[in-house]
Protein backbone atom coordinates (compact mmCIF):
# COMPACT_ATOMS: atom_id res chain seq x y z
CA UNK A 1 0.00 0.00 0.00
CA UNK A 2 1.66 3.08 -1.07
CA UNK A 3 1.29 6.99 -0.06
CA UNK A 4 -1.50 7.83 -2.82
CA UNK A 5 -3.71 4.86 -0.51
CA UNK A 6 -3.46 6.46 2.44
CA UNK A 7 -6.05 8.33 3.82
CA UNK A 8 -4.54 12.17 4.37
CA UNK A 9 -4.46 13.89 7.71
CA UNK A 10 -3.69 17.86 6.94
CA UNK A 11 -1.71 19.36 9.85
CA UNK A 12 0.04 22.93 10.48
CA UNK A 13 3.91 23.21 10.52
CA UNK A 14 3.23 24.29 14.12
CA UNK A 15 1.78 21.13 15.08
CA UNK A 16 4.81 18.93 12.97
CA UNK A 17 7.40 21.13 14.39
CA UNK A 18 6.69 20.50 18.15
CA UNK A 19 7.79 16.64 17.22
CA UNK A 20 11.59 17.60 17.32
CA UNK A 21 13.17 14.70 19.90
CA UNK A 22 14.59 11.57 19.67
CA UNK A 23 11.53 10.53 21.50
CA UNK A 24 8.97 12.06 18.87
CA UNK A 25 10.16 13.44 15.63
CA UNK A 26 8.32 14.18 12.25
CA UNK A 27 9.84 15.65 9.42
CA UNK A 28 8.06 17.52 6.35
CA UNK A 29 9.43 15.81 3.04
CA UNK A 30 7.69 16.93 -0.70
CA UNK A 31 4.61 18.13 1.18
CA UNK A 32 4.58 14.99 2.96
CA UNK A 33 4.76 14.59 7.03
CA UNK A 34 6.52 11.67 8.43
CA UNK A 35 6.54 9.99 11.67
CA UNK A 36 10.08 8.95 11.66
CA UNK A 37 10.60 8.26 15.58
CA UNK A 38 11.05 4.65 15.13
CA UNK A 39 13.81 4.91 12.25
CA UNK A 40 16.03 7.13 14.08
CA UNK A 41 18.17 4.18 15.49
CA UNK A 42 18.17 2.73 11.63
CA UNK A 43 18.80 5.91 10.04
CA UNK A 44 22.36 5.23 8.33
CA UNK A 45 23.43 8.58 9.05
CA UNK A 46 22.14 8.50 12.41
CA UNK A 47 19.39 10.12 14.61
CA UNK A 48 21.00 13.95 14.85
CA UNK A 49 20.54 14.16 11.38
CA UNK A 50 17.09 13.47 11.22
CA UNK A 51 16.39 15.76 14.69
CA UNK A 52 18.69 18.49 13.13
CA UNK A 53 15.54 18.67 10.24
CA UNK A 54 12.75 18.95 12.39
CA UNK A 55 10.68 22.12 12.46
CA UNK A 56 11.32 22.92 8.55
CA UNK A 57 10.82 21.70 5.17
CA UNK A 58 13.77 19.02 4.80
CA UNK A 59 12.51 18.44 1.37
CA UNK A 60 16.21 20.38 0.67
CA UNK A 61 17.98 18.60 2.76
CA UNK A 62 16.43 15.00 1.78
CA UNK A 63 17.19 15.53 -1.88
CA UNK A 64 21.15 17.06 -1.44
CA UNK A 65 22.01 13.35 0.50
CA UNK A 66 20.64 11.77 -3.06
CA UNK A 67 18.60 8.78 -1.15
CA UNK A 68 18.34 5.49 -3.48
CA UNK A 69 15.16 4.41 -4.28
CA UNK A 70 14.44 1.85 -1.70
CA UNK A 71 15.07 4.60 0.79
CA UNK A 72 12.42 6.56 -0.50
CA UNK A 73 10.09 3.08 -0.86
CA UNK A 74 10.59 2.99 2.57
CA UNK A 75 9.54 6.50 3.52
CA UNK A 76 5.72 5.03 2.56
CA UNK A 77 5.93 2.97 6.05
CA UNK A 78 6.35 6.62 7.91
CA UNK A 79 3.51 8.70 6.07
CA UNK A 80 1.22 10.20 8.31
CA UNK A 81 -0.21 12.97 6.56
CA UNK A 82 0.52 16.11 4.34
CA UNK A 83 1.50 19.47 5.31
CA UNK A 84 -0.87 22.62 5.20
CA UNK A 85 1.24 24.31 2.46
CA UNK A 86 0.24 27.67 3.83
CA UNK A 87 1.75 27.34 7.21
CA UNK A 88 5.50 26.92 6.07
CA UNK A 89 7.33 30.40 6.48
CA UNK A 90 8.27 31.20 2.92
CA UNK A 91 12.19 31.02 2.94
CA UNK A 92 13.25 34.63 2.57
CA UNK A 93 16.39 35.03 0.17
CA UNK A 94 19.41 36.26 1.26
CA UNK A 95 20.59 40.12 0.49
CA UNK A 96 23.75 41.03 1.57
CA UNK A 97 24.32 43.92 4.24
CA UNK A 98 24.87 47.14 2.45
CA UNK A 99 28.68 47.44 1.31
CA UNK A 100 30.74 50.77 1.43
CA UNK A 101 31.61 52.66 -1.74
CA UNK A 102 33.53 50.68 -3.90
CA UNK A 103 36.96 52.10 -4.06
CA UNK A 104 38.47 50.75 -7.70
CA UNK A 105 42.04 51.30 -6.72
CA UNK A 106 41.23 48.92 -4.03
CA UNK A 107 43.34 51.36 -1.77
CA UNK A 108 41.69 52.02 2.01
CA UNK A 109 40.85 55.52 2.51
CA UNK A 110 43.38 55.42 5.33
CA UNK A 111 46.34 54.94 3.05
CA UNK A 112 44.60 57.11 1.00
CA UNK A 113 44.87 59.81 3.55
CA UNK A 114 48.30 58.91 4.51
CA UNK A 115 49.80 59.41 1.33
CA UNK A 116 48.46 62.87 0.90
CA UNK A 117 50.41 64.10 4.16
CA UNK A 118 53.52 62.25 3.50
CA UNK A 119 54.15 62.37 0.00
CA UNK A 120 54.43 66.61 -0.07
CA UNK A 121 57.01 65.80 3.36
CA UNK A 122 58.69 63.88 1.18
CA UNK A 123 59.28 66.05 -1.08
CA UNK A 124 60.12 68.60 1.22
CA UNK A 125 62.82 66.53 2.48
CA UNK A 126 63.87 65.64 -0.91
CA UNK A 127 64.08 69.68 -1.76
CA UNK A 128 66.47 70.21 1.41
CA UNK A 129 68.26 67.39 0.55
CA UNK A 130 69.19 68.43 -2.80
CA UNK A 131 69.98 72.12 -1.65
CA UNK A 132 71.86 70.60 1.31
CA UNK A 133 74.15 68.84 -1.33
CA UNK A 134 74.40 70.89 -4.17
CA UNK A 135 75.63 73.86 -2.01
CA UNK A 136 78.06 75.64 -3.50
CA UNK A 137 80.70 77.11 -1.36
Amino acid sequence: MGIEDKASKMFTMEEVSVHNTDKDCWLIIDGKVYDVTNFLEDHPGGDDVLISATGKDATDDFEDVGHSTSARSMMDDYYIGDIDSSTIPTKVKYTPPKQPQYNQDKTSEFIVKILQFLVPLAILGLAIAVRYYTKVE
